[in-house]
């Protein structure tokens, strides 16, 4: 593998021969401007009908702490919600959008209505048909009624039993969870890879479990470990072999010490924004063996 400052050749832990080439495009000058110019308008209209609302000029929809309640301490924070009245609300019809079908690659939705400018919607008893989904996180189909991965899940709930994706302290480890892992190990190119339920769980009693008080992090928004934390740039390999050379050549704060282990998170799969560079991440590993860990979160 290897990294330059424009694009990204990888081969997937070496699973696929054929490389494939990242190259992302940059935002045009005028939609920036054009994108920043809208929020700034909205945002002052925004400011502006807050202040009407304040005065009673302009009907308040929003929920609002009660006269008699002033002294209590406040429920709702007024900036923290100032994005959902003023900027998301003139959107909100394309959002939230009731279904009656199952969420798969087409579904049906129902037709509604607002006359308040979408701070209440009517349903019209209509339903569009065949809509395609690009909301839902049904990207790999498991919430279909039909094809492959109902007649996959059948079969495995037959045979285990609908506790199959419990702890494995309470039902032991399965071959399922065994052919799983060989199989991420392959697809990432290393030696093994563990498999955890999804859940927060799997990272507040994990890495604790990998690194403690002489471990270096290397993730975003944790700090439970008792270790360092410091994050880089997400996709940024660069940014990463940057932050592993300066770990290993200046070692622990203070006394200098190397490190007993790098831990690095990398938020991953299940987002919508791909897969990314899998490849890449542990490739920064075997050039620095100090830090021997790739947790996939």
């Amino acid at each position: 593998h290897y990294c330059d400052s424009h694009h990204v050749i990888t081969c997937n832990g070496g699973l696929y021969s054929r490389p494939f080439d990242e190259s992302f495009e940059e935002t045009p000058m005028l939609v920036a401007v054009l994108t920043y110019m809208g929020y700034g308008i909205l945002t002052l209209f925004g400011y502006l009908r807050d202040f009407l609302r304040e005065w009673k000029i302009e009907k308040c929809h929003i929920a609002r702490e009660r006269e008699e309640q002033r002294d209590f301490v406040p429920l709702y924070q007024d900036f923290e919600n100032f994005y959902t009245r003023n900027l998301y609300m003139r959107i909100r019809d394309s959002w939230n959008r009731p279904i009656c079908s199952v969420p798969g690659a087409r579904m049906d939705l129902v037709e509604r209505l607002s006359h308040d400018y979408n701070w209440t919607f009517q349903h019209m008893g209509k339903v569009i048909k065949d809509v395609i989904n690009m909301g839902s996180y049904n990207y790999l189909g498991f919430a279909e009624n039909s094809g492959a991965c109902l007649e996959a899940a059948a079969e495995a709930t037959a045979e285990y039993g609908v506790g199959v994706s419990s702890t494995r302290q309470e039902l032991g480890n399965l071959d399922k969870h065994e052919e799983l892992e060989k199989l991420v190990a392959r697809f990432l190119g290393v030696e093994a890879t563990m498999a955890f339920g999804m859940g927060f769980a799997t990272n507040s009693m994990n890495i604790p479990a990998l690194a403690g008080k002489q471990c270096r992090l290397r993730l975003r928004g944790w700090d439970g470990a008792g270790g360092l934390r410091t994050e880089s740039h997400i996709s940024d390999m660069q940014s990463l072999e940057k932050l592993l050379r300066d770990a290993i050549v200046h070692g622990q704060p203070r006394t200098h010490r190397p490190w007993k282990k790098i831990l690095i998170v990398v938020e991953g799969i299940y987002r919508y924004c791909g897969i990314g560079q899998l490849g890449l991440g542990h490739g920064g590993t075997r050039k620095h063996p100090r830090s021997p860990y790739c947790t996939w979160c």
